[in-house]
């Protein structure tokens, strides 16, 4: 093989645009400017408009849950639940998690206390949860990853039995159900993401879904409703609503999700057939679930067996326009702020540290063709076999 067949060493690259990761589903142009025509009529454009409750009621029956609260990002999401569940001290979250979800403990005046995951799932640990819990443990968050869940029902028997109140960011997880069950009913509240990476997408948002009244009547005020809900007494408003805007693409992007979660299956299934005969690559299997929008498309690279490290094999593919990601780099535990303040974890958090350094994820979702997959599989066959020409001349 010459080097010349890789663009890394100047050939031209697979792709002639970049390839993202990222979902990336979008309505027609036709559906689109008739949902924004509705918008410009109405001159109505934010405050709780009728394309936002149109959005939760129906959230609330795809979920199967009484309240769908939504709102301007996931991240404020996670900011408001921790604040109307009135949480103190420390919670309990996995540290192979996107920052956002310790952010939100930071913002709310609480410690993350960071867990360890199971090297094979990538899920927390919950043995290791059990171990976390003491007198200063107010609650723990799941997070449930790659299109896959953490066990959330060992989870809420483990915080029923210690005292500790239980939620979780499902920023991965819309549609997915365990055990028939849809993620949404598990903890006291779940948060989802509507980022236009995600399967569900509003080009931006989130909604935070709960079965308990008390606390749904609470986050709409922090949120704020505006006099739609009888008030409740709360510490500090968010201000955190979803445009109607946002609502509209994410009205569309619901009633796509059956046919875009049957596409990301195809593709993942495309992806499995020819990714289990390159050596060092293992596909992770969404885990936990029933049934998986198969959002996420990660593997971990051996680097002994392929012969590369994850991150020369991403320069590589980066070459020839394919975007993969290192999801999650760094751990949260070697993060700004909580490196050096809480530098208790930095050697305790083995698997995290392991995968940190192995994960990749791959392209799937809108803007990926079947034969876009034959091409990076291709490309990803080829590096292997060619490795040691990729290597410094001190490590050959």
């Amino acid at each position: 093989m010459k080097k010349t067949s890789f663009a890394f060493f100047g050939a031209t690259p697979s792709f002639e645009k970049p390839l993202p990761v990222g979902q990336l589903y979008f309505p027609s142009w036709e559906r689109y400017s008739a949902a924004f025509e509705g918008i410009f009529k109405r001159q109505f454009y934010t405050n709780n408009g009728p394309l936002l409750d149109e959005l939760e009621e129906k959230l609330q029956g795809f979920l199967e849950v009484k309240h769908a609260i939504c709102v301007s990002n996931a991240t404020f999401g996670l900011m408001m639940v921790a604040d109307a569940m009135g949480l103190s001290g420390k919670v309990i979250l996995p540290a192979f998690t996107f920052v956002a979800s310790a952010h939100s403990l930071s913002w709310s005046g609480l410690e993350p206390v960071f867990c360890d995951v199971n090297l094979d799932t990538h899920q927390m640990d919950i043995n290791q949860v059990a171990a976390l819990i003491d007198e200063d443990v107010s609650a723990i968050m799941g997070v449930n990853l790659w299109g896959g869940a953490c066990n959330p029902k060992a989870l809420s028997e483990l915080a029923s039995s210690k005292g500790v109140q239980l939620y979780f960011d499902s920023a991965h997880a819309f549609g997915c159900t365990v055990d028939a069950v849809p993620v949404g009913n598990f903890g006291r509240a779940e948060v989802f993401s509507f980022h236009a990476t995600k399967i569900l997408n509003a080009t931006e948002g989130g909604c935070i879904s709960t079965n308990d009244d008390d606390l749904a009547a609470r986050l709409r005020s922090i949120r704020p409703t505006y006099g739609k809900e009888s008030p409740v007494t709360i510490a500090r408003v968010a201000n955190a609503r979803m445009s109607e805007a946002q609502a509209a693409i994410a009205l569309m992007s619901l009633e796509d999700f059956p046919a875009n979660q049957k596409n990301n299956a195809n593709l993942y299934r495309l992806y499995e057939e020819q990714l289990e005969t390159i050596p060092g690559l293992k596909l992770i299997r969404p885990t936990g679930v029933s049934f998986s929008n198969s959002q996420y498309l990660v593997c971990q690279v051996n680097e002994r067996e392929f012969g590369l490290s994850r991150d020369l094999l991403i320069d590589i593919l980066k070459a020839e326009n394919v975007i993969a990601r290192r999801y999650f780099y760094p751990g949260l535990h070697r993060t700004i702020p909580y490196d050096s303040a809480l530098p208790q974890y930095l050697d305790r958090l083995p698997n995290t540290d392991s995968l940190c350094t192995a994960c990749i994820q791959l392209p799937i979702g809108a803007l990926v063709l079947a034969e876009d997959i034959e091409c990076i599989c291709d490309i990803l066959r080829r590096a292997q076999e060619c490795a040691a020409m990729f290597r410094p001349r001190h490590e050959k």
